[in-house]
């Protein structure tokens, strides 16, 4: 892992409304949490005035174990592949130094006019670079 500090990691413990009746967590609230970090993560880029659009083309959530009621986590997003046309992000669920999860988003950099692929910006793709574990 490089040395840029994680200031964006996310520690909660998870709630009620987040687990089945045999007390795991529902596995689509791993993947809305990794999409909310993922999205917090995003807003520390550089700003660009012709940024394309990024949509998300493949969602993957890999259960190690399941997390249950009340328990702590943390969610820490680090950039896994860079493309031409796409990044991909792996968020990682950690909870007493083991993991938990790990989500998987690849976002495919578009057009916004045509929405066909386009190539990322050489300065998105420069400050992507500094999360790559």
């Amino acid at each position: 892992m490089n040395d840029i500090p994680r200031s964006n990691v996310v520690e909660m413990h998870v709630p009620f409304r987040d687990v089945d009746m045999n007390g795991q967590m529902f596995l689509g609230s791993y993947i809305a949490y990794a999409e909310s970090v993922l999205a917090n993560f995003w807003t520390s880029r550089p700003q660009l005035e012709d940024e394309p659009l990024y949509v998300a083309s493949k969602v993957t959530c890999i259960l190690h174990r399941p997390l249950r009621f009340d328990e702590k986590v943390s969610f820490t997003p680090s950039v896994d592949k860079i493309g031409l046309r796409s990044v991909g992000f792996i968020i990682a669920a950690m909870t007493g130094g083991e993991h938990a999860a790990e989500v998987e988003i690849i976002w495919q950099a578009r057009s916004p006019e045509d929405q066909l692929p386009v190539p990322l910006p050489e300065i998105t793709r420069d400050w992507l670079y500094g999360f790559v574990d």
